[in-house]
């Protein structure tokens, strides 16, 4: 049995050999000219048409398997971020317990994109690839066929053309041995001869026939299946894409409004910040955060820390004599009554020849509002509390003065609620603009 198995192989591969050869032999005819070949231009257009479709395929499957190893990529480049930004955030810092959730929510849609990219665009697209191989190889069996059929149709051929001729050349030594034979003998040998010629031919028709079958039942079945291949190709990138696009545009809408909600718990988290972040004060910012408080604490010891606002100095007004005190008093109670004029003396007003300095003498101390300004003064502002200057570019101030204001060199420099200007009693004696200095605004009426 064993002995029969191989006699079969050996038959079977020693027919295999057989027919390559032949292909060869007939293929190199037909590259010199001395044979024909079947052709048919619309199936070779088939063909050629399926060799397009399979390369731009295999482009595009390996280009989707690259765009789905960057998406898993990004997806991973994005958890570890969150990550970084979750394993940051201090418990005590604004949305916390949002911010962890936002990174589980990241990673959850980085995860339902790529498995839908997967499903939906890749294995359609790994489906569609898997049946180029297969069709491939029919077709290469076709081309090999077409060889088998060419080759029988042109053994057949050349039987019959050297038919005649065979007889021609068999005939006179037929001739003669029939002569040479008995009498019983002739005739047989004629008829062997012309058996044998029927017997090629026969067997060439058959070859033939067999050849032609399995070429035309491939070609049969590639013909309708070549052109359905080529035409499903445009409804495949339609679906693909349009599944990729669709997904795209999904994540990316969920994605925007995970990263707005990011953008609203940073600005949250600054504004928490800014508002736990000590006022660093110094020089004349200082005096006036503390003179603000302190009235604000006066004014209204209910109103929260948070209302405050910075400025300049509030100043604490001198306190007048009694009898001050009675006129604003009732004055403040009247408010537009006519109230009358009530002159109280006190004992430093019975006589002020004594102490009063000459004129000449108060201008130098205060300075004049009816003094001319001079060029470059935007106006003149009077001093109504004193004014201790706390840094070197500021200005002590005395109740009455007269100060010349000055523009800024530079308009940026400028804190609110703060002027610049020129002791007038300086300007009067020196004529000098240059010993400017800063003061509260405050603490000043304007001329």
């Amino acid at each position: 049995m064993a002995e029969t198995g191989k006699g079969v192989n050996a038959g079977k591969l020693a027919s295999n050999v057989q027919k390559r050869i032949t292909r060869a032999q007939e293929k190199m005819m037909q590259k010199l000219g001395k044979a024909d070949e079947t052709k048919d231009t619309a199936f070779e257009e088939s063909v050629a048409n399926f060799n397009k479709q399979m390369t731009e395929g295999t482009k595009l499957q390996r280009d989707l398997r690259a765009y789905l190893a960057a998406v898993k990529t990004m997806h991973e480049s994005s958890k570890r971020l969150q990550d970084c930004l979750a394993d940051m955030y201090e418990p005590d810092w604004f949305g916390k317990e949002e911010m962890d959730a936002l990174a589980e929510d990241t990673d959850v849609i980085w995860d339902d994109f790529y498995q839908k990219l997967v499903d939906s665009a890749l294995i359609s697209m790994d489906t569609y690839m898997a049946q180029f191989p297969e069709i491939k190889a029919r077709i290469a069996k076709r081309e090999r066929k077409l060889v088998d059929f060419d080759s029988a149709r042109h053994h057949f051929a050349s039987i019959q053309k050297s038919k005649k001729k065979d007889e021609a050349k068999i005939a006179k030594p037929l001739a003669l041995m029939e002569k040479a034979a008995p009498g019983w003998a002739q005739g047989i040998i004629t008829a062997h001869q012309i058996a044998q010629t029927n017997l090629s031919r026969s067997q060439a028709e058959e070859e033939l026939g067999k050849a032609q079958k399995v070429f035309e039942e491939i070609s049969y079945d590639l013909q309708e299946e070549l052109p359905t291949l080529w035409n499903s190709r445009v409804g495949f990138y339609v679906t693909t894409f349009q599944n990729v696009a669709g997904l795209e545009e999904k994540f990316h809408r969920e994605m925007g409004k995970l990263n707005q909600n990011l953008f609203d718990i940073m600005t949250k988290l600054e504004e928490q910040r800014q508002a736990k972040k000590p006022v660093k004060t110094t020089g004349k910012s200082e005096a006036a955060a503390n003179h603000n408080a302190t009235a604000a604490s006066e004014s209204d010891t209910t109103t929260p820390a948070s209302k405050l606002r910075l400025g300049p100095p509030v100043p604490r007004p001198p306190r007048p004599s009694p009898a001050k005190d009675a006129k604003t008093d009732i004055i403040n109670l009247f408010e537009d009554a006519v109230v009358p004029d009530i002159n109280v003396t006190t004992p430093s007003q019975t006589d002020t020849s004594a102490t009063t300095p000459p004129n000449d003498a108060t201008t130098v101390t205060n300075g004049s509002s009816d003094a001319e300004v001079p060029s470059g003064v935007a106006y003149k502002v009077k001093a109504m509390h004193d004014y201790a200057a706390t840094d070197s570019d500021e200005l002590d101030l005395k109740a009455g003065d007269i100060v010349l204001v000055l523009p800024f060199d530079n308009p940026d420099e400028q804190d609110e609620g703060w002027l610049l200007g020129v002791k007038e009693s300086h300007w009067l004696v020196n004529k000098d603009l240059t010993a400017k200095g800063v003061f509260p605004e405050n603490f000043t009426q304007r001329l």
